[in-house]
């Protein structure tokens, strides 16, 4: 996959590798608590484009139930998720492992999850990678495991604030093919797929959570 345009700066502030986020900073608590309310009590979760490490480091002690396995594929990123667990260690976090989500087939290389949480990459990719990646998660869900996806996205081909119309027109120019994904555009995909989309979940800054369970 390669590098994203559209991203906050994550200016290393730590001498010891952690790199830091302010959207991840500013998001993780709704996101923690969200999930919280999603997840199942036990089994494993894939965090996909894990960053930082910010949000698995969170994840993980309020969901004690489940192994949390981080993934990126940008060294830096890893070495940062490697760094935050060293200074805020949750026994249920494995080692952060090499995953370009966008790669078509990487589930058949990978056990299958209960759940599988993506942040902020949809908008910053291509339509076609998306549709990969998305794919890849549903192949990657065990039987009546859940998908669920973060980030900003159109309602009925619209964006829903000034905000979000310059940040998805920047993209646009600045990644051809990229931009928001349309809400509907994604549970048609997920359909498709043969996972039952659930209703989306509002977040804060206008994002929403998008839930799908894959049928047995």
């Amino acid at each position: 996959m390669a590098a994203l345009t559209g991203t906050a700066p994550e200016h290393p502030e730590y001498d010891d590798g952690r790199l830091n986020s302010p959207a991840a900073r500013r998001n993780r608590a709704a996101l923690t608590q969200a999930l919280t309310a999603l997840a199942p009590p036990q089994g494993t979760a894939l965090e996909i484009a894990s960053g930082t490490g910010q949000h698995v480091i969170r994840f993980a002690p309020a969901m004690p139930g489940l192994t949390w396995q981080p993934s990126d594929p940008d060294p830096s990123r890893r070495a940062s998720i490697t760094a935050w667990v060293a200074a805020e260690p949750s026994a249920n976090i494995l080692p952060p492992i090499t995953l370009d989500a966008c790669a078509p087939g990487w589930a058949a290389h990978h056990n299958t999850y209960d759940l599988i949480f993506l942040a902020n990459l949809l908008h910053l990719i291509p339509n076609p990678q998306a549709q990969t990646c998305l794919s890849e998660i549903a192949h990657a869900l065990r039987p009546g495991g859940l998908a669920v996806v973060y980030g900003p996205f159109l309602r009925n081909g619209v964006a829903t604030s000034e905000g979000d119309i310059i940040f998805d027109a920047n993209i646009r120019t600045t990644t051809p093919g990229a931009g928001y994904k349309d809400l509907e555009w994604v549970r048609n995909h997920w359909t498709n797929l043969r996972l039952l989309p659930a209703q989306p979940i509002y977040m804060p800054a206008n994002n929403l959570l998008l839930c799908a369970r894959k049928l047995a």
